[in-house]
């Protein structure tokens, strides 16, 4: 499940937030009659299309491995799951749908029709986004339920819907998806840039996307502040593993970095009474700590959890600078930074997203551990005893690594198509489906 996931979660973001950064560019062509801005449309539009189409295959996958290799959870809770599932396939059928008008539709729909078109396709993608957040915080704060001799015998949707933590599970994952697409579309043009082609198509290519991620950093720090709170409130002591929490009290230090061996952290650097500031903004704030469980309640490979997570909080940070420093030369200059230290890290903004969105999951799906829903059903319970599991690992191995290179050398046959950027050969027809018909003259046209 981690394997898919985490190839998938990719392509997810992509379906969240591209469509969003393709109308953008698409709403400046139009209102500037901005030919330029027009053309990355359209080219990321192609993109766009290839990669719904890789994410409905693993999508798929995931699907079957919720009944495969959790028949425990969905025995109990498929009623329950059922419902933001259901609506996130919903929601994903009205995404492909409107994907494969609004590709066929340039040349043939004028221009504020085609662009109307698009909408809907990046909010059913924030639709999904909220289905399947909804499903997975549900398993961090389950609620509105009723269960009866082991089985669910009543479902409210809404408690599951907006569960407690919906509240900051939710907004956290969308602005990740938006970051980890602004930064990484971001990069390719960055380093197109450093390249030398300093032409506008770069650019703006570099800009839109950039401008996207760049606002948006700042506001993830501030949700993600408040989600480590809630955390703290509602699984301390999935807390207590990210920060190292080793037993509960007052004036609770935290540790950057650093390993977990035995009860003991070696090697971190100790900064007096941050948690205890963190959570309740006093030192004397009490934090519970490992020690309130017995070992096995606790989540397993707790330096790993309290890595990840303090790899997530430094690369937010350095995104943040890069954005820092594109807005004070913008302040100043009207224009990009010429310095190549600049789109070094710009390029590097790209792979740090993807990295801090990784390891957020990580965070969550790891430190919920032992539990697969919180504090009622163990993973050992929903999990399958059935054996080809190793076998069916190696095929989605496999599986995927098709997929990925597929995809990437499809892209790369795009680029190639595009490298010489604006100054390309026209291309002909559209996107996808054939090209539109011309009509033959029949001699009354206007001159």
């Amino acid at each position: 499940m981690a394997t898919t996931l985490g190839f998938h979660i990719i392509l997810a973001c992509f379906g969240i937030a591209f469509p969003a950064v393709v109308l953008v560019a698409e709403f400046r062509g139009l209102s500037r009659s901005d030919e330029v801005a027009m053309l990355l449309a359209r080219r990321w539009s192609q993109v766009l299309g290839v990669l719904v189409a890789v994410g409905a295959v693993t999508g798929t996958v995931l699907s079957f491995e919720m009944g495969l290799l959790w028949p425990g959870l969905m025995r109990t809770y498929g009623a329950v799951l059922g419902v933001p599932f259901g609506f996130e396939g919903i929601f994903f059928f009205l995404e492909a749908i409107f994907t494969g008008i609004y590709l066929y539709g340039w040349q043939r729909l004028p221009g504020w029709m085609h662009f109307y078109t698009g909408i809907p396709i990046a909010v059913t993608g924030l639709g999904g986004a909220v289905a399947v957040m909804a499903a997975n915080s549900w398993m961090n704060s389950p609620g509105g339920f009723t269960l009866s001799h082991g089985r669910v015998v009543a479902v409210d949707p809404w408690q599951v819907f907006f569960n407690r933590a919906t509240l900051y599970e939710t907004p956290h994952m969308i602005l990740a998806a938006y970051m980890v697409v602004g930064f990484m579309v971001a990069a390719v043009y960055a380093a197109g840039i450093l390249k030398g082609h300093r032409d506008r198509y770069h650019r703006l290519g570099f800009g839109i996307p950039f401008t996207i991620g760049a606002i948006l950093t700042p506001i993830q720090i501030f949700v993600g502040d408040t989600a480590a709170r809630a955390i703290a409130s509602a699984q301390p002591v999935k807390f207590a593993a990210i920060e190292y929490v080793t037993r509960t009290g007052r004036d609770v230090p935290e540790y950057l970095g650093g390993f977990y061996v035995n009860g003991k952290v070696y090697f971190g650097l100790r900064i007096p009474y941050a948690d205890s500031l963190l959570v309740g903004f006093k030192p004397s704030t009490k934090v519970t700590g490992l020690n309130s469980v017995a070992a096995a309640g606790r989540p397993p490979a707790i330096t790993l959890i309290h890595l990840s997570f303090d790899a997530m909080i430094g690369l937010a940070f350095l995104l943040l600078l890069a954005g820092l420093w594109a807005l004070l030369v913008w302040r100043r200059r009207r224009a990009l930074p010429r310095q190549q230290w600049f789109w070094w890290l710009a390029i590097a903004c790209g792979p740090a997203a993807l990295v801090a969105m990784e390891c957020g999951w990580i965070v969550t799906e790891v430190g919920r551990q032992p539990w697969v829903v919180y504090q009622l059903m163990t993973t050992s319970q929903a999990a399958t005893t059935n054996g080809g599991v190793t076998g069916t690992l190696t095929a989605v191995i496999i599986l995927y690594a098709v997929l990925g290179v597929a995809t990437l050398i499809i892209l790369r046959m795009l680029a190639r198509r595009w490298r010489r950027g604006p100054h390309a050969e026209p291309e002909a027809g559209v996107p996808y489906g054939p090209p539109a018909e011309r009509r033959e003259p029949t001699g009354r046209e206007p001159a």
